[in-house]
């Protein structure tokens, strides 16, 4: 790791992320939080780093302060960052622009994941509260009917007391929504194979293996992250395993589950699902789920959207502030812990 800069030190910082998304984050309050604690250069961002300007910008870069279509620091753009000692993140994942040149370089990366994980459980909470309920179903129904079923002949399926949640790893999201369902009368499983069982109680949730799971959850939902190891993890024997009427949570990643398998057990009516991701993204037109009754698909609106970009950029001007003060990141994105990271 490289030398942290000494207490009081501005920092000269770099914005490097697409138009688009410096326009939805970079609001002007802020931009005035950010110069607070930097020399802060732009904008405009960068969004090449083999331009003139860019090259110019890089030159004298301590900290880039990264977003969405951060181009890839690999090692041609930090030989023009000879300054280079940190990046801060405003989103979750930063595989798309660390490379592995940084870490051997021993540059300091902090990320948003943990400020992103909330609003993707709290999507997940509702979806796990509106299918115990079948509200999307029973909305349909009465639209198309325009009357009211008897509410006494409700089947004992419908409901949420008692269920049974099984939330697939213990990542920033899954442990998220551990907290946020311990109001509610759910019994919660957890499979993880790097937590205990003794860690999984201090939870408050029941470690389970894999296959237990799917067998025994009324509602599975997807926290890991997409890896080598991972891709195709969901497989059809898995679905195969689960409860009829049971309910497929994804709002990971769409290649982590077998995408045939899943569309002929929810076309078969077997189980139901709520897809925040696809595989791929976006599905064809034609393609059998976006007709299936027993499927909602939304549009990767898990994360953080609109208002809750404030959030990603609070995170990042107190990690940048942390930093320039010699405290070091909060958030920290070790390379050792990369391949347990989404």
């Amino acid at each position: 790791m490289r030398t942290p800069p000494p207490p009081g030190h501005r920092p000269v910082a770099a914005l490097a992320m697409s138009p688009g998304a410096a326009a939805a984050l970079l609001l002007p309050d802020v931009l005035t939080a950010l110069a607070e604690v930097c020399d802060l250069q732009g904008p405009p961002v960068l969004d090449d780093f083999t331009g003139p300007r860019s090259r110019a910008v890089l030159a004298r870069a301590e900290v880039l302060i990264t977003g969405w279509g951060c181009p890839p620091l690999d090692e041609a753009a930090l030989a023009a960052a000879p300054e280079l000692r940190a990046v801060v993140h405003t989103a979750g994942s930063v595989r798309g622009h660390v490379t592995p040149a940084c870490w051997e370089r021993g540059i300091e990366v902090s990320s948003a994941a943990a400020a992103n994980a909330l609003p993707v459980a709290e999507y997940t909470v509702a979806m796990i509260l509106l299918t115990g309920k079948r509200v999307l179903e029973r909305a349909r129904d009465f639209k198309a009917a325009r009357r009211r079923d008897d509410p006494l002949a409700t089947p004992r399926s419908v409901g949420n007391h008692g269920r049974t949640v099984g939330l697939l790893s213990a990542s920033h999201i899954g442990r998220r929504v551990v907290e946020l369902l311990r109001p509610y009368d759910f019994r919660v499983l957890l499979h993880d194979p790097y937590v205990t069982a003794a860690e999984a109680a201090a939870l408050g949730v029941r470690a389970v293996g894999l296959r237990e799971l799917f067998e025994q959850s009324d509602v599975v939902s997807v926290h890991t992250p997409l890896l080598p190891a991972t891709r195709g993890l969901v497989d059809r024997a898995l679905l195969d395993a689960m409860l009829p009427g049971a309910v497929l949570i994804n709002t990971a990643r769409g290649a982590l589950v077998d995408q045939v398998a899943l569309t002929e057990a929810v076309a078969a009516g077997r189980i139901r699902a709520v897809l925040d991701v696809t595989d791929p993204e976006v599905l064809p037109p034609e393609h059998p789920l976006w007709d299936c009754p027993d499927a909602l698909i939304t549009p990767h609106l898990a994360g953080s959207l609109g208002n809750e970009w404030e959030r990603l950029t609070d995170v990042a001007v107190s990690e940048l502030a942390r930093w320039a003060a010699g405290a070091g990141f909060a958030h920290p994105v070790r390379a050792e812990r990369l391949e347990f990271l989404a």
